[in-house]
């Protein structure tokens, strides 16, 4: 396994250009200061910072460039966005590599490269022209970088998403939202959708999956500020972050922000290295969804567990209770909005980013393409 991972950082090491210069400064002794995460990695020469795949050479910072560690196409529920196009099938690519490094995570393959001996994925050779035509052919809506960290190779996913935007797609980054101003500023014209991964409202469990909670607090205020749809999603673990106080907190954050950001609940699932709590119960989400109502947030979701939490899978009015979205896991079952984006009985306005018809799903459930590949795997030089 070592020299699997020694292949690959090698052929990594390869695949790079120079970072932008507003994501990265010059420090002496050729050390150079990373602001593509809120680590703020001041990396010394011939190092690469906390995500291991931005490095110093020479004190020049290197990223990714040129690959992708998978592409998948799922529903835009998946990701979750609920108030984002509804049935929209969304084209997902990542990289390798992150700034964290959650026990629990279920794409660890991809984001623990370099950093698990285990987590080995090829990468493929990939051009922006290349992933966009495929999310084209794919009768894709959205181009959405997931499955690593996207803020952590954020060069990458704008010359993709320049391309996106010219051929008329919507773009968005799944992501822990651990951002600086910086990286923030420099993805704000190209960027559509921001789902944030909000993992705990207590900066000991954040310490615990190797970052710290105010960088990520400060990207959700100013991801809002900035006009970016922003949905959070916070997966529910037994024992780690579901007490009453903490997701009082949590929820009370939000609300403060705007009570209309959506908040979706998630089920837990033993995977990678956390095996030890319980999976999350129907009754575990419920108790969190009255939680977050009394906080103030008019829209709550509750996920991983379809047909088994009522009708929290649902979009519904705030203002006369109307079902404007009915789902089960990630298939819309009913879909009643108006082409302005209000409830069809009180013409209350919804907030969202919402298609003028509702023009069906292609999937409910992920997919990879069966036709023949346009990417290759990349197998060093």
């Amino acid at each position: 396994m070592e020299v699997a991972v020694a292949t690959l950082r090698t052929i990594l090491d390869q695949e790079v250009r120079e970072a932008e210069p507003c994501l990265y400064e010059k420090l002496e002794n050729n050390r150079v200061r990373c602001y593509s995460c809120g680590h703020c990695c001041p990396i010394p020469e011939g190092q690469p910072g906390v995500c291991k795949v931005r490095y110093n050479r020479g004190g020049t910072l290197y990223v990714p460039w040129g690959y992708v560690g998978g592409v998948q196409c799922d529903p835009i529920e998946k990701k979750p966005f609920f108030h984002a196009y509804p049935g929209a099938l969304a084209y997902s690519f990542g990289m390798l590599g992150c700034d964290l490094h959650c026990s629990y995570c279920q794409n660890w393959v991809t984001s623990q490269a370099l950093r698990d001996p285990n987590a080995v994925s090829p990468p493929l050779q990939a051009s922006p022209e290349q992933l966009v035509r495929d999310a084209i052919d794919q009768g894709a809506r959205v181009l959405v970088s997931t499955y690593n960290e996207p803020l952590i190779t954020s060069e990458w996913a704008v010359a993709i998403f320049k391309e996106a935007k010219a051929a008329g797609l919507v773009t968005g980054f799944v992501s822990n939202g651990n951002g600086t101003p910086q990286v923030l500023e420099y993805l704000r014209p190209w960027l559509d959708l921001y789902k944030v991964d909000l993992k705990s409202f207590d900066d000991r469990h954040y310490h615990e999956l190797g970052g710290r909670i105010s960088p990520i607090l400060d990207s959700i205020r100013r991801i809002h500020q900035m006009g970016l749809w922003l949905e959070i999603v916070t997966l529910l673990i037994p024992g780690f972050n579901d007490s009453p106080d903490e997701l009082r907190q949590l929820t009370e954050f939000l609300a403060g922000i705007s009570p209309d950001i959506p908040w979706h609940v998630t089920a837990f699932h033993g995977d990678y290295k956390m095996t030890d709590p319980r999976d999350t119960r129907p009754d575990d989400l419920l108790r969190a969804v009255e939680i977050g109502r009394q906080s103030g947030l008019r829209y709550i979701y509750a996920g991983n567990l379809p047909g088994m939490i009522g009708d929290w899978e649902d979009t519904r009015c705030p203002q006369c209770s109307e079902t404007l979205v009915k789902r089960y896991g990630y298939l819309i079952e009913e879909y009643r909005l108006t082409s302005e984006g209000r409830c069809p009985r009180c013409a209350a306005q919804i907030p969202g980013r919402w298609a003028a018809h509702f023009e069906g799903q292609i999937a409910s459930t992920p997919f990879v393409t069966q036709r023949r590949s346009p990417f290759v795997t990349i197998t060093g030089r």
